[in-house]
């Protein structure tokens, strides 16, 4: 139906495949998402649908996103993102999508977090620098990053040099994981392997565009 679903991180675990094979998979919370604004090629130049995910007091919002939100008719919405519709797929305003009517299992996804946010860090840990050596000589020096620049020429620090800076706290994909198990009746979505983000944090699930093959 959709070509993705909005989420939530609940944490890791481990389950057997029907092969026998112990496979760590990350448990994500799909859905269930309410269809918010329809957008068709008349009206918009494109297909598309937004979906709500998440609950939040509507008070808090302005008064354009309390009017936005009330043609659902199922509240506010914590998280709001678009999605391409198939072509062949129709939903209605204040439908209810789940995970079982996005995915299966098998499905090749990319999923999109933000990652832990690790605060201003130092370039061994935030570009695995080796460091200087632990003797012969060197004295107060064995973190830092070495020379960063030139003489006359270019009389300046290239721009994209590795340097200490904030780690963390940015969108990151990871592409082509493999969808192991999905468990409509707890809304759950079992994906092999480690996704960005902390456990509660928003993650969003697309189907797998490229084609590549996925991951046994």
């Amino acid at each position: 139906m959709l070509s993705g679903i909005i989420g939530k991180k609940v944490g890791m675990t481990q389950v057997f495949t029907g092969e026998g094979n112990l496979v760590p998979v990350t448990v994500i919370e799909a859905g269930p998402c309410t269809v918010v604004q329809q957008k068709t090629v008349a009206r918009d130049r494109y297909a598309a649908v937004q979906i709500g995910f998440g609950t939040q007091k509507a008070q808090r919002l302005g008064k354009a996103a309390q009017g936005h939100f009330a043609k659902a008719g199922k509240g506010a919405f914590r998280e709001l993102r678009e999605f391409a519709l198939a072509p062949d797929a129709t939903v209605e305003i204040g439908q209810d999508i789940r995970v079982g009517d996005v995915l299966q299992a098998g499905d090749a996804v990319d999923v999109i977090g933000i990652s832990k946010g690790r605060g201003t860090a130092g370039v061994m840990k935030r570009h695995k620098f080796s460091g200087f050596p632990g003797s012969h000589g060197t004295h107060e020096y064995f973190r830092h990053g070495g020379s960063i620049g030139n003489r006359s020429y270019p009389g300046r620090v290239f721009k994209g040099k590795r340097m200490s800076g904030r780690l963390g706290n940015e969108r990151v994909t990871v592409p082509n994981l493999k969808v192991i198990e999905i468990r409509p009746d707890q809304n759950l979505l079992l994906v092999r392997g480690a996704v960005p983000g902390a456990c509660g944090g928003t993650i969003i699930i697309r189907k797998r565009q490229k084609a590549q093959r996925s991951k046994a």
